[in-house]
């Protein structure tokens, strides 16, 4: 049986094929297509997919029907003509039967079932699914997944940050990680009451703070979903967007701490899976850890994820994933000594090698590599991305050797932030002295690991910074025409 899980036709789409094997392949459009956060389907990426045979069935991620009602309710006009997947799914020649999953059950299902537990509390948050915006499960092996809580359209946290998001300049439902990472060059306390009064029904009363025994009603002066540009017309200044941002990041902080101290009370496990759009927030997820025993936030918590969380749904299939190397595959070798040479004599290097990863984020198979050490690697990195010189830069560290270099909680995906203990370390410090780390353990990438150890060796800096092969607007490189291509126009050696 061969099941295609397939999440398109919103924004950022994804497919993923499983066998009677398991999972063999899940890949972003965009990294076949080359246009960034595509929202659909391509043949390139569907005829990669058919090497392992054509499908059986496919699993949709959300209900097209139940959306529609939404969007006639929000009006968005009835786009049931849009929303018609048999239709859509067709026009790429795809004609095996459909099922259909809820949109938040997706994402707790891709969560659970890839996670190490037996047990858990599930805490879904996004922008919106059908009319879901924050959902809370009970989830187990033998029970599996029961909602508990849900909170529903418009009263969108995801909405809420993604309208901030625009109103600073940004692109919503994209740029959300650099509203994060402006966050740090701005005062938090500045506008963080008057982004609780202006926006949040009883800001100060039980709907938001309570007690920890309250439900986390989180509700919204305005219907966001179209932005709020019009909020505060008198902040201008680039300090402005860096204050809005700052208290933005804090109230979300604020918020998130408020619903994972209901969602701990209420659940009999002490472990944690962190899902949806907002589980990206790495800078915040760090606030909730000391709520739970453990916690599990899979690489790919959004919609592209949920390719892969619409199948285990279906199959209630436990599947831990160690590792997201899930996409195209460059065959051959990792080139570690030639990697390695080209770092030690210029400080800068990209590898394009083997599975590539399925995620917003690279984990040293399709990452533009650099010395952490030098004054002027950050700018330098910065300008072959072609973006803002504030923009921080992700340490990738020998996990045997993080506790030694930074304070704080660590893990392989990059989804927490942790204080740097070494200020020699430039090119991987954010403007708040954290940094967003990667550990790398012999037991992932087997090549990436290797390199590791060898620049360990060569240099005494068990750390290299990490970066996506990419440039600012455009996906993370896929195959090796892609990689030709960045390396001659960006003049930067790209090793496969």
């Amino acid at each position: 049986m061969i099941t295609w899980g397939i999440s398109a036709n919103s924004h950022d789409a994804a497919l993923a094929v499983f066998t009677d094997d398991g999972l063999e392949f899940a890949s972003h459009s965009e990294r076949f297509s080359g246009i960034k956060n595509d929202a659909h389907l391509n043949d390139k990426l569907i005829e990669y997919a058919k090497q392992w045979g054509e499908p059986d069935e496919v699993i949709w991620y959300e209900r097209p029907l139940v959306k529609t009602f939404r969007q006639f309710r929000a009006g968005q006009g009835f786009r049931f003509r849009e929303n018609n997947i048999n239709r859509y799914l067709r026009s790429y020649g795809i004609s095996a039967p459909i099922k259909f999953t809820d949109h938040h059950l997706s994402h707790a299902a891709a969560g659970f079932y890839t996670s190490p537990f037996d047990e858990a509390c599930v805490i879904v948050c996004d922008s919106i699914g059908e009319f879901d915006t924050l959902t809370i499960w009970s989830a187990s092996k033998e029970a599996g997944l029961k909602r508990v809580y849900s909170q529903r359209y418009p009263h969108s946290v995801g909405l809420w940050y993604s309208a901030l998001t625009q109103r600073i300049g940004l692109k919503p439902n994209e740029d959300e990680y650099i509203l994060m990472g402006m966050a740090a060059y701005g005062d938090p306390l500045r506008l963080f009451n008057d982004i609780l009064n202006d926006f949040f029904k009883d800001p100060h009363g039980e709907s938001l703070l309570g007690t920890f025994y309250d439900k986390p009603r989180i509700k919204f002066k305005h219907n966001l979903h179209k932005g709020c540009q019009w909020w505060r017309p008198d902040l201008t200044t680039e300090q402005d967007m860096f204050d809005i941002a700052a208290a933005t990041q804090a109230v979300y902080t604020y918020i998130l701490k408020r619903i994972s101290n209901w969602a701990r009370w209420k659940s009999s496990s002490g472990n944690l899976v962190l899902m949806g759009g907002c589980a990206l927030n790495c800078s915040a997820n760090g606030s909730i850890r000391s709520d739970w025993d453990d916690v599990y936030i899979m690489p790919n918590p959004g919609d592209a994820g949920s390719a892969i969380g619409c199948v285990l749904a279906h199959k209630k299939q436990f599947m831990p994933m160690d590792h997201m190397y899930t996409g195209y595959n460059i065959e051959g070798e990792y080139p570690v000594e030639q990697v390695l040479n080209e770092l030690l004599t210029t400080g800068i290097c990209g590898v394009a090698s083997g599975r590539a990863e399925f995620g917003p984020r690279a984990f040293g198979h399709r990452s533009l590599l650099a010395d952490p050490r030098g004054t002027d690697i950050k700018d330098r990195v910065n300008e072959i991305k072609r973006r803002q010189k504030f923009r921080p830069f992700a340490p990738a560290v020998l996990a045997e050797h993080a506790d030694a270099y930074f304070d704080g909680y660590t893990g392989p995906f990059m989804q927490y932030t942790a204080t740097c203990k070494d200020p020699g370390l430039p090119a991987i410090i954010h403007g708040d002295g954290s940094s967003r780390v990667q550990t790398v353990s012999a037991d992932q990438s087997v090549g990436f690991r290797k390199l590791l150890e060898r620049w360990y060796e060569e240099t005494g800096c068990p750390i290299l910074l990490n970066t996506s092969l990419n440039i600012k607007g455009k996906p993370i490189v896929n195959d090796l025409t892609d990689a030709q291509e960045f390396a001659t126009m960006y003049k930067v050696k790209v090793y496969s």
